[in-house]
Protein backbone atom coordinates (compact mmCIF):
# COMPACT_ATOMS: atom_id res chain seq x y z
CA UNK A 1 0.00 0.00 0.00
CA UNK A 2 1.26 3.33 -1.01
CA UNK A 3 1.40 6.80 0.71
CA UNK A 4 -1.91 9.06 -0.33
CA UNK A 5 -1.01 11.98 -1.96
CA UNK A 6 -3.24 15.10 -1.94
CA UNK A 7 -3.81 17.75 -3.58
CA UNK A 8 -4.98 19.38 -0.37
CA UNK A 9 -3.03 20.93 1.98
CA UNK A 10 -3.99 20.58 6.05
CA UNK A 11 -1.19 22.22 7.03
CA UNK A 12 0.97 25.04 5.72
CA UNK A 13 4.17 26.36 5.99
CA UNK A 14 4.92 30.35 6.44
CA UNK A 15 8.00 31.40 4.37
CA UNK A 16 10.36 31.62 7.12
CA UNK A 17 9.68 27.84 8.25
CA UNK A 18 9.77 26.62 3.88
CA UNK A 19 13.39 28.85 4.52
CA UNK A 20 14.21 26.81 7.64
CA UNK A 21 13.18 23.29 6.63
CA UNK A 22 15.23 23.97 3.02
CA UNK A 23 18.10 25.11 5.26
CA UNK A 24 17.97 21.85 7.56
CA UNK A 25 17.43 19.44 4.32
CA UNK A 26 20.78 21.20 2.76
CA UNK A 27 22.88 21.44 5.60
CA UNK A 28 21.90 18.04 6.94
CA UNK A 29 22.30 16.18 3.73
CA UNK A 30 18.55 15.15 3.94
CA UNK A 31 18.17 15.91 0.05
CA UNK A 32 14.64 13.97 -1.08
CA UNK A 33 13.80 13.13 2.89
CA UNK A 34 10.43 14.22 4.06
CA UNK A 35 8.70 16.68 6.61
CA UNK A 36 7.12 14.57 9.39
CA UNK A 37 4.65 16.13 11.31
CA UNK A 38 2.35 14.85 13.70
CA UNK A 39 0.51 15.30 16.92
CA UNK A 40 1.93 13.33 19.86
CA UNK A 41 0.50 12.53 23.11
CA UNK A 42 2.65 14.92 25.53
CA UNK A 43 2.74 17.62 28.02
CA UNK A 44 0.40 18.75 30.77
CA UNK A 45 -2.65 19.61 28.19
CA UNK A 46 -2.11 16.06 26.66
CA UNK A 47 -1.04 16.90 22.97
CA UNK A 48 2.47 18.24 21.26
CA UNK A 49 3.81 18.15 17.59
CA UNK A 50 6.53 15.81 16.45
CA UNK A 51 8.63 17.39 13.34
CA UNK A 52 11.04 14.84 11.45
CA UNK A 53 13.02 14.84 8.52
CA UNK A 54 12.35 11.38 7.41
CA UNK A 55 13.62 9.37 4.50
CA UNK A 56 9.88 7.94 3.27
CA UNK A 57 6.22 8.00 4.24
CA UNK A 58 4.39 5.50 6.27
CA UNK A 59 1.68 3.68 3.56
CA UNK A 60 -0.82 5.11 5.68
CA UNK A 61 0.31 8.66 5.93
CA UNK A 62 -1.46 11.54 3.66
CA UNK A 63 1.45 13.59 1.81
CA UNK A 64 1.01 17.12 0.31
CA UNK A 65 3.90 19.42 -1.49
CA UNK A 66 4.80 22.65 -0.47
CA UNK A 67 6.81 25.03 -2.13
CA UNK A 68 9.61 21.49 -3.01
CA UNK A 69 9.00 20.16 0.61
CA UNK A 70 6.97 16.63 0.69
CA UNK A 71 4.98 17.03 3.71
CA UNK A 72 3.30 14.05 5.46
CA UNK A 73 1.17 13.21 8.12
CA UNK A 74 -0.89 10.21 9.61
CA UNK A 75 -4.83 9.88 9.72
CA UNK A 76 -5.51 10.37 12.91
CA UNK A 77 -2.80 13.46 13.18
CA UNK A 78 -4.89 15.03 10.15
CA UNK A 79 -7.83 15.77 12.36
CA UNK A 80 -6.11 17.87 14.64
CA UNK A 81 -3.81 19.77 11.94
CA UNK A 82 -5.80 21.05 9.61
CA UNK A 83 -6.11 24.43 8.95
CA UNK A 84 -2.97 24.91 10.92
CA UNK A 85 0.31 27.06 9.94
CA UNK A 86 3.49 26.74 11.17
CA UNK A 87 6.08 29.54 11.66
CA UNK A 88 9.56 29.48 12.63
CA UNK A 89 10.70 32.34 14.88
CA UNK A 90 13.52 33.45 16.23
CA UNK A 91 13.87 35.65 19.72
CA UNK A 92 16.21 36.21 22.55
CA UNK A 93 14.41 33.12 24.55
CA UNK A 94 15.72 30.75 21.59
CA UNK A 95 14.21 29.92 18.10
CA UNK A 96 11.42 27.37 16.66
CA UNK A 97 8.72 26.57 14.80
CA UNK A 98 5.61 28.04 16.07
CA UNK A 99 2.22 26.46 15.32
CA UNK A 100 -0.98 28.62 15.24
CA UNK A 101 -3.55 25.98 15.31
CA UNK A 102 -7.52 26.49 15.50
CA UNK A 103 -8.24 22.89 16.71
CA UNK A 104 -6.44 23.98 19.22
CA UNK A 105 -8.84 25.17 22.22
CA UNK A 106 -6.80 24.91 25.10
CA UNK A 107 -2.54 25.65 25.44
CA UNK A 108 -0.60 24.54 28.57
CA UNK A 109 1.09 27.36 30.05
CA UNK A 110 4.54 26.41 28.92
CA UNK A 111 3.55 26.33 25.69
CA UNK A 112 4.08 22.83 24.60
CA UNK A 113 1.15 21.34 24.64
CA UNK A 114 -2.78 21.76 24.13
CA UNK A 115 -5.98 19.78 23.86
CA UNK A 116 -8.55 19.92 20.65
Amino acid sequence: MEAQTSSERPLTLSPRAVEQVKSVIKTQDFEGFILSVKVIPAGCSGLGYDLNLIPEAKPSDVIWEQEGIRIATDGLSLEHLNGTEVDYVSSIQGSGFKFSNPNAKQSCGCGTSFTT
